[in-house]
């Protein structure tokens, strides 16, 4: 059988091998749970920059400041016995050993280490998208006819995956409830059947906040997993320090920063991302669903500033959804004090970091909603019309007709998405008050607009 990964102690250098003995000390440490009043009591102790900033830092092949790149599909071996010790198990990157890149890649395992590192996890490996994160670790923690109690406020992709390609193509069923309705979420698991609690920390795109310690407590009660999607709220939140088993990410957002990579992560117990990766039945090695070394390389060189990219995110937001407010505007962010959530994300959140950079705009309409943004966009350069987010320019979209039309239309009810919900992911290009005169100026022009219609008549 082969030995567990330690993920913290990989070695990733490059050097000559020959063929090792065998470790007879595999296998993982029992480790006592840690309560979930401990843990909310103590994870502030823990700045995910800092923890992030402690991991291992890996040099480049010839003393370079910057890792370096292993673009090998393939890897050699100085003994023919090796290959046939990599291939059941016997070997691997704990012995410095790699096989096959859709396996295991030393660039990919560093970016998987320093993942770790920032969720509080033991371990983690990334992934060709965000969706292929969510998909792989369903795929191994359900199996094929389970059941899984998931939020009814999801991002339509990760909704449309629960709801029908799940159903049809494994036999795994999903309900959906109000996860903030704990006594709803108990009475929807199934004994012997349920095997997964699934929430995004903040939800996409109504930015409704999960009680992740309470969830956590009731998902260790029932002896199931709690999964939880962090990809709008990095830095913010640390979902594991709160008890959550797995926390996944598209790192094609936030994390990445530039809208130019497509990514993702699955953070957990090394058992988790070992079982995931096995020849026999790992679901990221069997789907061919990991990450390229190069992307790898891209996203690592782009965790050191991070922190301070998610504090200005943060900060512009909150400037944005306070002035919209004295408007008259209906706005939406957990900033304000008004928020249902916000004493619940002022209580989980890591200090200093803020309340993201997610907002919405709910203009009645869509109609209005579209007539916004085309001023916005093409008439006073606020921001642009595109789908994703964490973007250094600020994002626009009417969710409803855009990146929840997955959702059918009393399901976007339920998830609190008007037809007039504009979702915006706030930038930081520009200064504050430049993009806030652009918003001013576009709010005037559209309200000018009947007017100068009128006239023409």
């Amino acid at each position: 059988m082969a030995e567990l990964i330690n993920f913290a102690k990989v070695s990733l250098s490059n050097v000559n091998k020959h063929n090792p003995k065998v470790s007879e000390e595999g296998g993982e440490q029992n480790q006592k749970e840690e309560p979930v009043t401990t843990i909310t009591k103590h994870f502030h102790e823990v700045d995910p920059a800092a923890a992030l900033a402690s991991a291992r830092h890996e040099f480049g092949e010839h003393g370079g400041v910057n890792m370096s790149i292993e673009a090998s599909a393939t890897f050699t071996v100085m003994e023919a016995d090796i290959l046939r010790r990599l291939c059941v198990g016997e070997l691997g990157p704990n012995e410095d050993y790699f096989v096959y890149s859709r396996q295991f890649n030393p660039t990919v395992l560093n970016l998987g280490r320093q993942m770790a590192a920032l969720e509080g996890t033991e371990a983690a490996y990334c992934t060709a998208s965000g969706m292929s994160a969510i998909t792989a670790v369903l795929l191994q923690l359900v199996g094929a006819g389970g059941h899984v109690v998931a939020s009814q406020c999801l991002y339509g992709g990760t909704h449309a995956l629960l709801s029908r390609f799940l159903v049809h193509a494994c036999g795994i069923k999903t309900t959906f409830v109000d996860m903030n309705n704990i006594e709803e979420v108990r009475s929807e698991i199934r004994a012997g059947e349920t095997k997964v609690l699934y929430v995004e920390t903040m939800s996409n795109p109504s930015l409704v906040v999960a009680n992740i310690p309470v969830l956590a407590a009731v998902a260790r009660e029932k002896g199931i997993k709690l999964i939880v999607d962090n990809t709008f709220t990095p830095m913010i939140v640390s979902p594991a320090r709160l008890g959550a088993d797995v926390v996944v990410h598209s790192l094609s957002k936030f994390i990445s920063g530039s809208a130019d990579i497509i990514a993702g992560a699955i953070c957990g117990e090394t058992r988790l991302v070992n079982s995931l990766t096995n020849h026999q039945d790992g679901a990221l090695m069997l789907t061919g669903l990991t990450m390229n070394a190069k992307v790898a390389f891209e996203i690592s060189e782009r965790l050191p500033h991070l922190a301070l990219r998610m504090k200005e995110h943060s900060t512009r937001a909150m400037a944005y959804a306070t002035r919209m407010k004295r408007l008259g505007l209906k706005v939406i962010y957990p900033g304000l004090p008004d928020h249902p959530h916000h004493s619940l994300l002022s209580s989980i959140g890591n200090p200093e970091y803020g309340y993201g950079g997610m907002l919405c705009l709910d203009m009645g309409t869509e109609e209005r909603a579209n007539n916004l943004m085309q001023h916005l966009q093409n008439v006073t350069q606020f921001g642009l019309m595109a789908v994703s987010l964490g973007y250094y320019e600020t994002l626009m979209s009417c969710s409803g007709s855009s990146t929840s039309t997955e959702l059918l239309p009393e399901e976007r009810a339920k998830a609190g998405i008007s037809p007039g919900l504009i979702r915006m992911s706030v930038g930081y290009s520009g200064t504050l008050e430049q993009r806030w005169a652009q918003f001013e100026q576009a709010l005037v022009l559209m309200q000018q607009q009947p007017k100068k219609l009128n006239a023409e008549g």
